[in-house]
């Protein structure tokens, strides 16, 4: 799981002790349920170090065993803070007796590689594009009506008139993407990875919180905004979780859609009450708390309650309800074992909306793991649909 993912339940399960504590009346029940909202709509701005590096050799790094230690695939590891990267593969070693997991060095990309605690990087794998890939990358900034947000451009091979942009997910960084970043330029797209609010670096919105894609869409408009300005006549966009929930909501909202030509989501939050309920379950919040905490968030009465600026109406994240709505092809990528976003909907949407949605499963991947267990796979197919 990654290191978002785990920030999340977390969170999620310090709710639910809260709402469990207090759903004996109605006012308790109320009082759960809006703690419940907030804990869900907050950025979480800590990382903590998560695995345990206890040798480090020239090609090898053994790491006292974790969840995250014995995760087939291939993964990033944030050294001294952050201000190191290490990118390590396959499992070499589990010693099971000494509860050890050796893995293979892939990459040192910079920082010092010593003993001692660090931050598993989860899906993410890359440090930025410029460091893991070597590629030119320009720092700028993209104009919102939040103010300036930082972003990253990769000049493509082709004519300038195809862009790519890539939507990273809830309580992530932009280094969630590079994944796609070499699969996008061998379709001869030029490549936008922006922040949006509430992101590092980035500004926050009115409230501070998140609006499960339903404010964030704005600064993905501007992107593409941004893109148009520089020549960009057809655009794709990519996003991972909620990012996908981002450009859902976008490609309903915005004018610009009509120059979005294609849609790729990995592991995408296609219905946020579905999300909602499902962690709700898993940690033991009574049904009539996480219902009441999904009710409330989109209420204008409740508003300064759950604490949001705007509404978030979980009902208008249901895109299987509102398929009709959408008129984009999509490639659709989600892991039928996704324990973070369950795959439910996802396969409803691709069944409700087969002339549009083209759903391609993995099945023992986790949330958002596709490309990390069958990098070679997913590429693949991305390639050869932004070709299309």
């Amino acid at each position: 799981m990654s290191r978002k993912a785990v920030a999340v339940k977390a969170a999620i399960g310090a709710a639910a002790v809260g709402s469990s504590a207090a759903a004996g009346t109605a006012a308790a029940s109320l009082t759960a349920a809006a703690y419940f909202a907030r804990r869900v709509l907050t950025p979480d701005r800590r990382r903590p170090d998560d695995v345990e590096l206890l040798e480090t050799g020239v090609d090898d790094v053994v790491f006292a065993e974790s969840p995250e230690a014995v995760v087939p695939g291939r993964y990033g590891v944030w050294l001294e803070g952050g201000r190191g990267h290490l990118r390590v593969g396959e499992i070499l070693e589990h010693d099971t007796t000494a509860k050890t997991v050796r893995r293979r060095i892939i990459s040192r990309d910079y920082g010092i590689l010593r003993p001692g605690p660090a931050r598993w990087n989860g899906y993410y794998y890359y440090a930025p594009p410029e460091i893991s890939l070597g590629l030119a990358t320009q720092h700028v900034h993209v104009l919102s009506d939040l103010g300036p947000m930082p972003a990253w451009v990769v000049p493509g091979m082709g004519d300038g008139s195809q862009w790519a942009i890539l939507v990273h997910g809830r309580g992530a960084r932009r280094e969630e993407t590079v994944r796609a970043i070499s699969p996008v330029l061998a379709a001869r797209h030029t490549v936008l990875v922006p922040s949006y609010r509430n992101d590092e670096g980035a500004p926050s919105g009115p409230d501070g919180r998140y609006n499960l894609g339903l404010s964030e869409w704005r600064d993905i408009e501007a992107a593409i905004a941004y893109a148009v300005e520089r020549g960009a006549t057809d655009v794709a966009l990519i996003g991972w979780s909620m990012g996908g929930a981002i450009v859902l909501q976008l490609l309903a909202r915005s004018p610009l859609a009509s120059v979005v030509s294609k849609v790729i989501l990995d592991g995408p939050v296609v219905d946020w009450n579905d999300v909602l309920a499902h962690h709700a379950r898993a940690h033991g919040v009574p049904e009539r708390v996480g219902g009441l905490s999904r009710t409330i968030m989109g209420k204008r009465w409740s508003r300064r309650l759950v604490g949001v600026h705007e509404s978030v109406d979980v009902a208008k994240t249901n895109w299987v309800a509102r398929a009709a709505e959408l008129h984009h092809p999509i490639l659709l990528i989600h892991s039928r074992d996704d324990e973070f976003v369950p795959v439910g909907p996802s396969e409803a949407l691709a069944e409700v909306r087969p002339d549009l949605v083209t759903f391609v499963p993995w099945e023992r991947a986790r949330h958002c793991k596709e490309w990390n267990t069958d990098p070679l796979r997913w590429e693949s197919e991305v390639a050869a649909y932004l070709r299309r």
